[in-house]
């Protein structure tokens, strides 16, 4: 069992045995994350999580980047282990707890690594608080302005599901349940309603996009489209796989990205 320091942090073993979990108390409430062994010197990298889940399913990326890196990946309030705000935080809130948190934890810059929603709350951290940014992953951005209703978006989803690990799905259920169906609700709302292709021009950092060959949530055309917007960006494809690369293909995900991060 971990003890409580007077930095209000609780590291404890977690599944894996690169990775903790790692407590922090903020004066909104509690955030989880996981957490790689801390060695100073090396670079920080945080792993942002997609739409209503959690650090869970950042897990097999966070644990191939431990050796590397000093590498975080937390639940933002109201999603897995974190705490559960109401009415639930919108894009600039989340952005911006984000900061608090990184700044409970003593990171004053990173790397940061996203899939999904979690490129949005990125591309909105990166603008409002470009100073604690390094480098840019953002990996299956959404979303794609010519399939922004709930009915494309849910079919496209539909035509993903077999590019992706079963065990993924129970991954999903885990989280989507501890936020609740109404949190889930009113997060999909919000991705739906998030212009990311406004924001991107308005990035400083150095940023990677990558796509999943067989990733239908994320056509082609749009990552080459969002790639195109940030002023120092640039698009890799993967083969062979999906929207999820960070939970699916975690190895070949983090073979791509080191040379980019410098690790």
């Amino acid at each position: 069992m971990g003890t409580r320091s007077s930095r209000g942090h609780d590291r404890r073993p977690a599944a894996g045995a690169l990775l903790v979990s790692d407590w922090t108390t903020l004066p909104a409430g509690v955030i989880h994350a996981l957490a790689g062994r801390r060695v100073p010197g090396r670079p920080a990298v945080v792993l942002v999580h997609g739409m209503v889940v959690s650090s869970r399913y950042m897990a097999p990326t966070a644990e191939r980047l431990a050796p590397l890196c000093n590498v975080y990946a937390p639940d933002l309030p109201g999603y897995g282990k974190s705490y559960k705000p109401r009415p639930i935080l919108r894009l600039p809130q989340l952005a911006d707890a984000l900061a608090t948190w990184m700044e409970a934890v003593h990171l004053d810059r990173a790397h940061l690594v996203a899939n999904s929603f979690g490129c949005q709350i990125v591309a909105e951290f990166a603008v409002r608080h470009a100073a604690r940014v390094r480098r840019l992953v953002l990996q299956g951005p959404t979303v794609d302005p010519a399939a922004r209703t709930m009915r494309q978006q849910i079919w496209r989803s539909i035509l993903n599901s077999p590019n992706e690990p079963k065990s993924l799905g129970w991954v999903s259920l885990k989280d989507y349940r501890a936020a609740g169906l109404r949190r889930a609700w009113m997060t999909f709302k919000l991705v739906l309603a998030d212009r990311i292709e406004d924001k991107l021009p308005h990035i400083d950092a150095p940023a990677m996009v990558v796509r999943g060959e067989r990733d239908p949530i994320v056509p082609q055309q749009w990552a080459e489209e969002v790639a195109r917007l940030l002023p120092r960006g640039e698009l890799r494809v993967m083969p062979g796989v999906g929207h999820t690369i960070n939970y699916a293909a975690p190895r070949q995900f983090v073979d791509l990205i080191r040379p980019f991060l410098r690790l």
